[in-house]
């Protein structure tokens, strides 16, 4: 699947561009412990009409959850901040991005 191995990708540059892969780490960590999904699993979650080029990805802390906030440019030309449950996969909201 192209999309999650952009994601992939995506998240490892992020962990290098961080500084050594500490992001990278925690995220290895929490799906290796059955805490969060895949993100494979993740981005094949992402609804059809919403999906398109991964330009950022990072795994955060929201209420004590943890969740992935995914920033795609669309087919459409738009991007959108996406945030996912992480443990779940449930998409939890959409922001579209001001150009």
């Amino acid at each position: 699947m192209r999309t999650a191995a952009a994601a992939m990708l995506a998240l490892a540059a992020l962990a290098a561009a961080a500084g050594g892969g500490g992001d990278h780490e925690r995220a290895r960590r929490l799906r290796e412990s059955g805490r969060v999904l895949s993100l494979e699993r993740i981005m094949a979650r992402i609804p059809p009409h919403l999906a398109g080029r991964i330009l950022e990805l990072e795994l955060e802390d929201e209420d004590g959850r943890p969740v992935y906030e995914v920033e795609v440019l669309g087919k459409d030309g738009r991007v959108r901040k996406l945030l996912l449950d992480a443990a779940s996969g449930r998409l939890l909201s959409v922001e579209d991005e001001e150009p």
